[in-house]
C-alpha cells in the first residue's frame, strides 16, 4: 500500500554530520588570508544568486595587490563605487608618498584611513559579517594577504518620495508622511526633535529577512524600564521573517486575543513626535511607512495631529463629535433592532406608525435586515478598496445607491433600515484611528447578535462585558482607559476636550512623570499695558 513519507516509520541508517547548505554560511567562519579562498567561501554562500557581483581588481601599490569588491546589484548606488573606491584604489594608490606604501597586512586600515572616500566604513573578519553586509546592500573590500575586510556603506535601492499620507490625511498641517526607508523615516522624525535627548536604538529581527527596527525614545523623559521592555520584547521574536509593522505587533502586545490595538499605527512623523514628548516610545520597521507608538491609551485613537493645528474652542467641539460618532457606529443599527423588535412603547406614536408603515411587506425581521446591509456595505467598502481609486469610488458611491434603492424598491429592506446602516458606515470614517475603526466595525455584529436575542438588557451586557475588558486591558502595562480608569484629573485637559496650549502645563502622569513640566505657567497671552501719557492722573 503506498504509504506517504511522512508516515513512514522506517528507521534510517545514521547519516553524516550535516554540512553547510548553499546559501547558509557557517555559524562562525573567519575570514582567510588568501583571497582565493574567501571567493571559493562566497561563491558557495551565493551560489545561484543572479546579483550575485565579484569584481576582482588590482590596488595599484608595488607590488601590485590583488584585490575583490563584493555586492548586490539593485542594492549599491554604482555611482558612487568608481569615483570612491575603485578610482582610489586602483589610480590614487599609486601616488601615494615614498616610503607609505601600502603592504599586504595593513592594507585594509591604510584603504580606510587614506584611500577610500566613504564617510563611513568597518572592518569585519567573519564570513558570516562580510555575508550580512552584502545582503544588507553594504559594499565589502576584500584584499589578499589580509584576513579582515573592509565593509563600505553604499546603499542606493530606489526609494518612494516621502509624500502626504493617504490614511491620516489633515486640512491643517504638515504633509509629509513616512515611507518604506527605515534612515529616511527616522530623519523625519529627527527634523522635527533637534535634540541630543532623541535616541535611536537599532536591532534586527527575523532570520531570512534580518529586517532592521529602530527604537526611538527621548532620554530622561520616557519611563524607567519601557525601553529595556520594549527590547525584550523584540528580542524574543525567532522567527523567518518580518515584512512589516503589523507582523512584529502582534508579536509584542500584551493581550493577542482582545480586539483593540494595543499599540498605535501612523505614518504621520508630527504624530511620532507629540508622542515622544509625551515620553512614549516609538518604533521604525524598515520597508513599511507604518510605525508604531507604545504605551497607547484608548482616548488616543480618537485625536487627530489637527486638533492641535486650530483653535481649541472648534478643536474641543470636533472631538466631542467624534465621541458621538463612535457611539454611533457601535450602537446605532443595535439600538435600531432593540427598538423595533421589542421596545416599542420608547417611540413616539407618529415614528412608530411610520415605521411600521414602511415595513409593511418586508419578509425579514430587523436582525436579518440590518445584517444583510452591512454585509452588502462591507462587499461595497471592499471593493472599494481593492479596486483602482477611480473605479473604486464609482462603485463604492453607485453601488451603494443602486442597490439600496433597488433592496427598497423590491421590497427586502425598509427605507429606515437603509439610512441606519447609511449613518453608521459615515461615523465609523470619522474614528482617525484606521485600527480603531476596524475594531469598532468588528464588535458592532456580537452587540447585534446581543440586540436580537435580548434587546436593550442584551446591549448593555455585551457592553458591560467590553468595559471590564478595557478596564483590564494594558498596553505595557499602563492602564488602557487612563486617565478615566484610574480617574486622573490632571490628565483631563486633552481628553474629551483640548484646553488651549498655553494652558496644557504639564504632561501625562503616567508616561511622562519623569519629565512633568512641559512649560512655563506664565505662557497665557494678554493685552500689552497702555503706556501712561503725561498728564494723567494729575490734579
Amino acid at each position: 500500500m503506498f504509504r506517504l513519507p511522512f508516515f513512514s516509520r522506517k528507521k534510517h541508517p545514521p547519516e553524516d554530520p550535516p554540512q553547510p547548505a548553499a546559501g547558509k554560511p557557517l555559524e562562525f567562519h573567519p575570514l582567510s588570508v588568501k583571497l582565493e579562498d574567501n571567493r571559493r567561501d562566497l561563491e558557495r554562500v551565493f551560489d545561484r544568486v543572479d546579483d550575485f557581483i565579484l569584481r576582482p581588481f588590482t590596488i595599484a601599490a608595488s607590488p601590485p595587490i590583488p584585490a575583490l569588491l563584493v555586492f548586490l546589484d539593485g542594492l549599491v548606488d554604482k555611482a558612487l563605487v568608481n569615483p570612491n573606491i575603485l578610482e582610489p584604489l586602483m589610480i590614487h594608490a599609486a601616488r601615494l608618498p615614498q616610503g607609505s606604501e601600502l603592504r599586504p597586512k595593513s592594507a585594509i586600515t591604510e584603504i580606510q584611513e587614506r584611500l577610500v572616500t566613504m564617510c563611513n566604513g568597518r572592518q569585519v573578519s567573519d564570513l558570516v559579517e562580510v555575508t550580512n553586509a552584502v545582503l544588507g546592500g553594504d559594499l565589502v573590500v576584500l584584499v589578499d594577504g589580509c584576513s579582515t575586510a573592509l565593509v563600505v556603506s553604499a546603499r542606493g535601492w530606489e526609494t518612494r518620495q516621502v509624500a502626504e499620507p493617504e490614511t491620516e490625511t489633515v486640512i491643517r498641517g504638515s504633509r509629509d508622511g513616512f515611507v518604506e526607508t527605515l534612515r529616511i523615516n527616522t530623519s523625519l522624525i529627527r527634523r522635527r526633535l533637534k535634540t541630543s535627548r532623541l535616541k535611536m536604538e537599532k536591532l534586527q529581527v527575523g532570520l531570512l529577512t534580518k529586517t532592521d527596527v529602530a527604537v526611538l525614545y527621548l532620554d530622561d523623559y520616557v519611563m524607567p524600564g519601557l525601553v529595556d521592555e520594549v527590547k525584550s520584547r523584540l528580542s524574543r521574536i525567532n522567527v523567518d521573517a518580518i515584512l512589516g509593522s503589523g507582523h512584529l505587533e502582534e508579536y509584542i502586545e500584551d493581550n493577542p486575543f482582545s480586539p483593540f490595538p494595543q499599540m498605535g499605527v501612523t505614518e504621520r512623523p508630527d504624530k511620532v513626535s507629540f508622542a515622544l514628548l509625551e515620553g512614549q516610545v516609538a518604533v521604525v520597521v524598515d520597508n513599511t511607512p507604518f510605525v508604531l507608538i507604545m504605551p497607547i491609551t484608548f482616548h488616543q485613537f480618537l485625536q487627530s495631529p489637527e486638533d492641535y493645528e486650530n483653535c481649541y474652542i472648534p478643536a474641543s467641539i470636533i472631538r466631542l463629535i467624534r465621541y458621538m460618532a463612535l457611539n454611533i457606529a457601535l450602537l446605532l443599527p443595535s439600538l435600531y433592532i432593540a427598538i423595533v423588535t421589542y421596545h416599542h412603547e420608547m417611540l413616539p406614536t407618529p415614528l412608530l406608525r411610520s415605521i411600521a408603515a414602511a415595513r409593511e411587506g418586508v419578509p425579514f425581521p430587523a436582525f436579518v435586515e440590518a445584517m444583510l446591509m452591512e454585509a452588502v456595505f462591507e462587499i461595497l467598502r471592499e471593493a472599494g478598496v481593492r479596486l483602482p481609486r477611480p473605479v473604486g469610488q464609482a462603485v463604492s458611491i453607485v453601488g451603494a445607491l443602486v442597490i439600496g434603492e433597488a433592496a427598497v424598491s423590491a421590497g427586502l429592506v425598509s427605507p429606515a433600515m437603509v439610512i441606519v446602516v447609511a449613518l453608521t458606515a459615515i461615523a465609523s470614517f470619522v474614528v482617525p484611528s484606521v485600527s480603531g475603526s476596524l475594531s469598532i466595525r468588528m464588535l458592532r455584529f456580537p452587540i447585534m447578535f446581543a440586540a436580537a436575542a435580548l434587546g436593550l438588557f442584551g446591549i448593555m451586557m455585551v457592553l458591560m462585558m467590553l468595559l471590564f475588558h478595557l478596564c483590564s486591558l494594558r498596553s505595557f502595562g499602563i492602564p488602557y482607559l487612563s486617565p478615566f480608569a484610574p480617574l486622573s484629573f490632571r490628565d483631563l485637559k486633552d481628553s474629551f476636550i483640548r484646553l488651549p496650549h498655553w494652558a496644557l502645563f504639564t504632561r501625562p502622569r503616567l508616561t511622562g512623570y519623569r519629565e512633568p513640566a512641559r512649560q512655563d505657567y506664565r505662557q497665557k497671552p494678554h493685552l500689552p499695558l497702555k503706556p501712561r501719557r503725561k498728564g494723567d492722573g494729575d490734579a
